[in-house]
């Protein structure tokens, strides 16, 4: 099953949802980032609940999540825009922390003591930055939290990857419900209990069932609007002139330092992991430019 994503709302407007397959996008983001499993599962949520989050986005729209916390990962990031384009890193893919009897201890990974930093680029003078303490680390309760107070839209999120023995992400998906203004207290209790009662995300993925099953048994019998589908694929933005315009912004004196060395200066993309390298002659060239472009 390709990675996608389908967004409904009922036809009465009281509710929206979007369910998501990121199977394939978790774990080629996981292997790129070097995470182990608990690493993968902290950092496969995230990245599903952009993709989520991404479908409420429109024309050149971007969206980034990124959480913070004071567990061994220290920083989880991803990135998002209108057309499903994904991607997504982890500051110490490493956790050093077991899985259990339990499952994965995500909260661990990620620390109970941290943020949630919402920001989006809604094509106006400024992007958009939310904030929220953690609420759980459990990444899907941190979501539902921020949406639920920050952006006052009553929300659901299910977010879930499941890995097999050798690490490898063989189900990721996901589910995002929001309650719409002066929608039905009725309808809204209905789906409260189908979504208590709903099976693991993974678990209805590896039962074969897509997103549009998914959201089909979520709202049995409740009348629908025209669904709308993204596929989704992992994407990176990054470029050799974008790293040299960040190289740029370091500053003159930096500059000299690395074109005073006799080897070449490297730069490795913190999401896809492209390594850029600019000769002694190269960031010279950059000093100049940076010379003509500073204030005495």
């Amino acid at each position: 099953m390709k990675d996608h994503l389908v967004r409904v709302a009922t036809k009465d407007g009281t509710l929206r949802a979007t369910a998501a397959v990121t199977t394939e996008l978790v774990d080629a983001i996981c292997r790129r980032q070097g995470t182990d499993p608990t690493a993968s599962v902290a950092l496969g949520r995230l990245v599903t609940g952009a993709a989520l989050m991404g479908s409420l986005l429109k024309g050149d729209q971007r969206l980034a999540l990124m959480v913070e916390g004071n567990g061994p990962l220290q920083k989880l990031h991803a990135e998002t825009d209108a057309q499903g384009q994904v991607r997504g890193s982890v500051k110490v893919p490493v956790s050093g922390i077991v899985p259990g009897e339990k499952g994965f201890d995500v909260p661990a990974a990620v620390g109970r003591a941290g943020f949630l930093h919402v920001i989006k680029d809604l094509g106006l003078k400024e992007p958009y930055r939310g904030m929220v303490q953690l609420y759980s680390s459990e990444i899907a309760e941190d979501l539902a939290y921020y949406l639920t107070s920050s952006e006052q839209v009553p929300s659901t999120v299910a977010l879930g990857v499941y890995l097999e023995n050798d690490g490898r992400v063989s189900a990721a998906g996901g589910l995002l419900v929001q309650a719409l203004p002066e929608g039905q207290e009725s309808l809204i209790s209905v789906l409260e209990k189908r979504l208590i009662d709903l099976p693991p995300v993974t678990t209805l993925l590896r039962d074969g069932k897509g997103p549009v099953q998914i959201l089909e048994a979520l709202f049995s019998g409740i009348p629908l609007g025209r669904s709308e589908e993204t596929p989704l694929v992992f994407r990176c933005t990054c470029s050799r002139n974008q790293v040299l315009a960040m190289l740029k912004s370091l500053g003159r004196e930096e500059l000299q330092e690395m074109a005073a060395k006799d080897e070449d200066t490297g730069v490795i993309c913190e999401f896809c992991k492209e390594h850029y390298s600019f000769s002694p002659d190269e960031i010279k060239a950059l000093i100049a430019r940076v010379g003509n472009t500073e204030t005495p």
